[in-house]
């Protein structure tokens, strides 16, 4: 398949720069990928959309603020965007401008002159990096970092993004993007599901920056995806294919559970153990299946999840789940109505 097959007109300024002032005042769009059916309503009414006895799998992964300004003793100002820890201190990191780097470089990082070290360039901007001995990382992490926004959003960030940058359910912190389809939910949301006699089960990717970057091949199947690296409770997983043989559905919230699920049942998943965290067996590992039209879904049955860019892995996942013409003329149709796309933007149940 040619990448350009999943190109479509987006206008710059349907592009979400700010999120909704309520989280559940998002737009919604109603598609059933069988009778190609499309409808509208607001995702405050998502729970009358579900099914009793559903499974709904979240992502509850929790972003970092992986964005830190530093200058360098020349005075240069320079961005160390963090995208995964690798070792004790040490972590891969998106610096700009990179050509002004070097191995052994010093950053400062904030009033106490917090030093950070560039160690060794791996490529396309990345660099491995060492964070300040003097202060634990996580602690450096939120005393100097900054919400990382996603570079379509042409903005700093703001107080506010701190808040709805981040899912209400948020738990394992680790992510550098929001996993955006759950960041429409609200406590109130979540209770009603729980009432409706549908049941959440949580899991955990932690989104890396490869989410934002393009799809570099124009032969779709020969591109690869940056691993990401998933926790999953194995007692969750038994349920989730205990209700599958059983016949209920499971919605995946977001293509990131999407992507757990389906890793788990096929075995895409590299260095693959159970751990023990908090007396509880979990099954870790990393994970970078690229889903796209011919794929088999053997977990999920509905979808959640915001709208894509065209020519992205995302916008290529959803077409392996709906159909990619189905795909190609609803979003033709969202971009009509003016609806708003990607983080910050509305959303789409896909039954």
């Amino acid at each position: 398949m040619k990448l350009k097959e999943f190109d479509y007109e987006l206008p710059d300024e349907l592009i979400a720069q700010h999120p909704t002032e309520k989280r559940d005042d998002s737009r919604m769009i109603l598609l059933n990928r069988d009778l190609g059916e499309i409808r509208e309503t607001k995702f405050f009414n998502f729970v009358r959309y579900l099914h009793e006895g559903e499974l709904l799998v979240v992502n509850e992964t929790k972003v970092i603020p992986a964005r830190i300004y530093g200058v360098k003793e020349t005075g240069a100002n320079i961005e160390i965007f963090l995208t995964r820890e690798i070792g004790r201190r040490r972590w891969r990191a998106l610096c700009r401008p990179s050509k002004r780097l070097r191995p052994g470089d010093m950053i400062y990082v904030g009033g106490d002159r917090h030093r950070v070290t560039i160690e060794e360039e791996i490529g396309e901007g990345e660099w491995v990096v060492s964070l300040p001995d003097s202060i634990s990382d996580m602690e450096f992490i939120k005393r100097y970092g900054n919400v990382p926004l996603p570079p379509y959003i042409k903005r700093e960030s703001e107080t506010e993004d701190i808040d709805r940058y981040q899912t209400v359910f948020a738990k394992r912190e680790g992510s550098v993007a929001a996993p955006t389809a759950g960041l429409h939910f609200t406590e109130k949301i979540l209770r009603d599901i729980d009432q409706s006699g549908s049941t959440v089960v949580p899991v955990t990717l932690h989104v890396g920056p490869g989410t934002f970057r393009p799809l570099e091949s124009e032969i779709v199947e020969e591109n690869v995806l940056s691993p990401e690296y998933l926790i999953v409770k194995k007692d969750y997983w038994d349920t989730i294919n205990e209700a599958k043989k059983n016949g209920r559905s499971i919605v995946a919230v977001g293509t990131t559970v999407t992507r757990v699920l389906e890793a788990l049942a096929s075995g895409n998943i590299k260095e693959k153990e159970i751990r023990v965290i908090d007396n509880e067996e979990y099954i870790t590992g990393w994970t970078d299946l690229f889903i796209y039209p011919g794929f088999s879904f053997k977990v999920v049955d509905a979808l959640l999840t915001n709208l894509h860019l065209p020519m992205s892995s995302l916008f290529v996942l959803v077409s392996a789940f709906a159909g990619r013409e189905k795909m190609l003329s609803t979003y033709k149709w969202a971009v009509q109505r003016r609806f708003r796309f990607y983080s910050y933007g509305d959303v789409m149940f896909i039954r």
